[in-house]
This record gives structure tokens, C-alpha cells and sequence, in this order.
């Protein structure tokens, strides 16, 4: 395990199919977000991501992907609000 793993995801990517494999590694790889053979998703880097990666690790590559920790940090402060007008603001 890394020590970045609260600023860094991880991009998980099917290579190989679940056809004639166990239930619960299929369960796995769909519940990562794979649907189709070469497609890739970014998902968190914690634990319980790196323990279904480990899981499945015949039928994915993974690859860390770190992010700065200055670009994470502009990400949450120019998060925006929304907000909903009332009757009487209208």
C-alpha cells in the first residue's frame, strides 16, 4: 500500500473476460464499474478498492494515478453551491 492513497486513485483497466469464471470474481469486475473487455475506469485509492483489484488481479492491469496535493486541494475550494430560490425570492 502507498502513502498517497488519500490524494491518488487508481485506473483499472479489463483485459482479459469473465466468461467462464467464478461468480464472485464477475460480481467483482462489475461492481468496479467494467462492463467491456479494454475499457477503463478511475476509481479511489483505498483499501477496499486495492483488496476487489487483488481479488480480480488475473484479469485487470492497474495503474496509479497521483495527484498533486495543490490540485486537490483547488478542486474542493472551487467547489460551488447551489442553491434553491423560495417562493418569495421569486
Amino acid at each position: 500500500m502507498s502513502d498517497s492513497t488519500a490524494t491518488g486513485t487508481l485506473k483499472i483497466t479489463l483485459v482479459r473476460s469473465t466468461i467462464g469464471r467464478a461468480k464472485d470474481q464477475e460480481a467483482t469486475v462489475r461492481s468496479l464499474g467494467l462492463r467491456k473487455l479494454h475499457q477503463s475506469v478511475e476509481r479511489p485509492d483505498n483499501d477496499s478498492i486495492r483488496g476487489m483489484v487483488s481479488k480480480i488481479r488475473h484479469l485487470v492491469s492497474v495503474e496509479e494515478v497521483t495527484v498533486p496535493a495543490a490540485a486537490a486541494k483547488s478542486k474542493t475550494a472551487t467547489a460551488r453551491t447551489r442553491t434553491r430560490k423560495t417562493a418569495s425570492q421569486e
